[in-house]
Formats: C-alpha cells, structure tokens, sequence
C-alpha cells in the first residue's frame, strides 16, 4: 500500500485526547496532526520522536495532516496508523499472497455475530473463513511484539464471535500485523490486558487459528513481508 501523499518528516510534541497529535515541520512550523490510533502508544508518543506525516488538502478534513510512522533513526519504522493493516492485508489477500489465505472471493466489512463487522471474509474454497486483524505496534523487548498495548474489550469480543464462527462450522483466524520492522516474533501482553489473554487461550481452544505477519515499512509505502512465529 503505497501513501497516497509523499510523507513529510517532522518532530513530536505532544499526542493528547488520543486522535491529536502537535508537531513541529522542518521549516519550524507548529501544526496539528490526526492520530489514527486508538491505543497507547506505549513507547511510540515521546516528545522529539521523529515522526512522518501525511499531508492532505481535502477541504473536508479539518487537520491537513495524518500522523502515519515513527521512524527510530536506526533503520526501523514503527506505522501508527490503525487502518493501514487492513488495506495492506486487503490487497495481498486479493493477490492470493497471504501464505494459509487463499480464496477466489476476498470481502470486506462483512455483518457477522452480534452487530460486528469482520474484517475479511474468505470464500469460494472449502469452509468460509473469517479473518479479524489486529495491528501490533507495542515492543518492549527487542524483537518481540506484544498485543494489546491497553486494554481492548472489543478485541475480546472479536475472539468471541470467532468462536462462535468454528463452532457454525466455519474457519476463522485471527491475524496480528505487526506494524514494526525491528520485531521477529508476537506475543500477548497478558500483564496488560488478563482477560484478553485469556480468550485468546479459549478461542484457540475452540479452534480459531493464530497467524501473524510483519510488513515492509518506508516513508513511501507498507506492505506484507512474512510470516512470524507466535509465542505464547
């Protein structure tokens, strides 16, 4: 998925009310980015972090720009935005470069359970298979992502209706994209969040399957790169 604007860097001041962020461009200049990230960012929000922003001139929007990588300055990006996932993982699903998820139809935003929305149904092979994705920007050890870095009662009820999915008789998977270069494994941050810990444990009892992936980060683009161990 390639950004739609060229990204311009800059420097973080603050991110406060969790979807605002004030930064400094280059040239000095103070502005106000939109955070598209509803966690933390446990470890990605210190002032002076260098950052990428995404520029638009969209007269709808009220913040001309997006908030969109941490760059570490050693070679690694961290994406921050929550959305990118799902449009990365779109277009691999579609171009059947998802090693385990292959199917002729790929759906978006499919009703499913109680009032939700899966992120991706697969069809047209075999039993439909359901897929929920979780972007994953939490490290607090090198090399190994956690998930989630606060606590997610909507991401308990997803493994939930997951359950519910096998237990129609369908296949379900929860996916974790870890938005960060510098990771080559996952985990759940059960010290963080006990009961989603332990309905992972429960929905993995019920046969919803764990599969996590790593991407491909620059200023210009993120992509799907490979598969990664989970531990856990």
């Amino acid at each position: 998925m390639r950004f739609q604007t060229p990204l311009v860097p800059a420097r973080l001041i603050r991110r406060y009310k969790r979807f605002l962020a004030d930064c400094r461009l280059q040239d000095g200049s103070e502005i106000t980015a939109h955070c598209a990230n509803p966690g933390s960012m446990m470890g990605l929000a210190d002032p002076e972090m260098k950052i990428w922003l995404e520029p638009n001139d969209d007269p709808k929007k009220k913040l001309k720009y997006g908030w969109r990588l941490v760059d570490h300055e050693n070679g690694h990006f961290t994406g921050v935005d929550t959305s990118v996932p799902n449009r990365a993982l779109k277009a691999a699903l579609i171009a059947g470069d998802v090693p385990g998820l292959t199917a002729p139809t790929v759906r978006a935003e499919v009703k499913y359970g109680e009032k939700s929305r899966v992120d991706f149904l697969l069809s047209g092979a075999g039993p439909d298979t359901y897929v929920e994705v979780k972007s994953v920007t939490l490290s607090r050890s090198p090399g190994f992502a956690e998930f989630p870095d606060s606590r997610t009662a909507r991401g308990l009820k997803h493994l939930e209706e997951l359950s519910a999915m096998v237990t129609a008789g369908h296949r379900a998977v929860m996916l974790y994209l870890v938005q960060r270069t510098d990771c080559d494994r996952v985990g759940i941050a059960g010290d963080i969040d006990p009961a989603y810990a332990a309905g992972l444990v429960a929905a993995r009892a019920a046969g919803v399957e764990v599969a996590c992936f790593d991407c491909a980060i620059s200023p210009e683009e993120i992509t799907l790169r490979r598969p990664l161990p989970f531990v856990g």
